[in-house]
């Protein structure tokens, strides 16, 4: 507990990382209060009944996949009909597209090897794609809530303004775009001036403010049974503590390739064998290479099996798809998950260049030939590390579903016990720690994390 006193103490007598701390935290605060400023055509005060009625219909089961996702990326922005509903995920998805594009399309490929100026460009080409997502985001999102909400005739308080006119939809939809692009600019600001990682603490922040929210529910539920309450409550919070332990765990786990470098005199032969070590090193292929993109990819595949109901509402498999806590969604769920971890590695880890970089910068695996067999080898071991690395990621994404109903009661905090919701915050806390020990190491000071663990994984 000293210890972690005067890691505090000296992050404070760091001017620079204090004021970066700071700025951060200010961020934070306007992006927090901005979720709360509703739709000048929406009565904020009718929303939070409109919620509750739509729950109470069952909508909190059917509405707690991708939707339930954005709502928590948003910090509940998106469920509130906020000015910033559509929040940073335009730009995330944005994103994806650009990297995936990237792989087909070889102007974006010289753009990844042009160092700064082509990440500036690409930057840029995210930026314009952020607002073209958001152009069709904005009246997916305007239509659900108008079409969710007009049948009941007993909340039509909730609009200002005639929700099918002109007036309702355009300011709207520009509303709704500038959210967005401000939300893009906030988390670019935190990247610059602040700690960094900006998009990822915008929507790690958005996910934590829902669990003080979901606790407190969870207590209201347990406690209403009588004296076991508190005891079921002591219980959900260490198993939940241990799921965050394994999510550390599934985010740092790494296998080492190790890789001798030689110089070109030596691999000539021009001195004594026995000399021929050269400088040892590691490649740290990660067993859990794709991150949470499956879970999303997988996410977003899943309303398909949904959709398939409105052709048999009368079958109850089918119906099964439409609830986030079923055993047929959960199945398909996990499958579609594990395609995706060995899709996503496949198409990002690129073992042929990396073999490439090693021959020419005379790196080798020993015992291995280099060029064609070491990719082969890396290629290997990689597809060998994902197997587990991906059933433990499809495990870790159902377990809300596991856990909800045997001793967690309600949805909100089954959900962060597993999931993307949980894998985001793990890592972005690991990557901020990371940025704040490479301060104080820095500056001759000792880290938060300063283990045999983190001196191997680098975080």
């Amino acid at each position: 507990m000293k210890e972690f006193i005067q890691t505090l103490k000296n992050i404070w007598s760091l001017k620079e990382l204090r004021d970066k701390i700071l700025f951060t935290l200010g961020i934070i605060l306007v992006y927090r209060f901005a979720s709360y400023i509703s739709l000048p055509a929406i009565n904020l005060a009718e929303v939070g009944d409109l919620l509750e009625h739509y729950k109470n219909q069952g909508g909190n089961k059917q509405g707690a996949g991708l939707l339930g996702l954005l709502s928590s990326f948003t910090g509940g922005a998106f469920s509130h009909a906020s000015v910033m509903a559509l929040g940073i995920m335009p730009y995330i998805s944005a994103s994806i597209i650009v990297q995936l594009m990237g792989m087909a399309i070889p102007y974006l490929q010289k753009l990844q090897k042009d160092g700064e100026s082509g990440r500036n460009t690409l930057n840029q080409i995210t930026r314009w794609l952020t607002i073209g997502v958001c152009l069709v985001q904005a009246p997916s999102y305007l239509t659900s809530i108008t079409q969710l909400f007009l049948p009941y005739a007993q909340f039509q308080s909730a609009y200002y303004v005639e929700p099918n006119s002109i007036m309702f939809w355009l300011p709207s939809i520009v509303i709704l775009v500038a959210g967005s692009v401000f939300a893009m600019w906030l988390g670019e600001k935190i990247t610059d001036k602040g700690i960094g990682n900006g998009i990822s603490i915008l929507i790690m922040v958005g996910i934590l403010s829902r669990l003080p929210e979901a606790f407190v529910q969870e207590m209201a539920v347990q406690n209403g049974k009588g004296g076991m309450g508190s005891i079921m409550i002591l219980i959900e919070v260490l198993f939940w503590m241990l799921v965050v332990l394994l999510a550390v765990i599934l985010s740092v786990a790494v296998r080492k390739i190790p890789i001798q470098y030689v110089s070109r005199a030596q691999a000539r032969g021009g001195v004594n064998r026995n000399l021929m070590q050269g400088a040892r090193q590691w490649i740290p292929l990660k067993v859990n290479a794709a991150g949470v993109m499956p879970i999303i990819f997988a996410q977003a595949l899943m309303f398909v099996p949904g959709l398939l109901t409105k052709f048999d509402e009368s079958n109850t498999f089918l119906a099964g798809f439409k609830n986030v806590f079923s055993w047929q969604y959960n199945v398909l769920f996990a499958l579609l998950i594990i395609i995706f971890s060995f899709f996503y590695t496949a198409i990002t880890i690129p073992v042929n260049q990396m073999a490439d970089d090693l021959k020419r910068n005379g790196g080798l695996v020993p015992k291995v030939r280099p060029g064609k067999e070491t990719a082969d080898y890396l290629d290997d071991i990689l597809s060998k590390i994902t197997l587990p690395g991906a059933i433990f990621l499809s495990i870790f994404a159902i377990l809300p579903a596991i856990v909800h109903g045997t001793f967690v009661q309600t949805d909100a905090f089954a959900l962060f016990f597993g999931g993307t919701s949980l894998l985001i915050m793990v890592g972005v806390i690991l990557d901020t720690v990371q940025q704040i020990n490479t301060y104080l190491l820095n500056h001759h000071y000792d880290g938060l994390m300063q283990s045999k663990l983190s001196r191997t994984t680098g975080y």
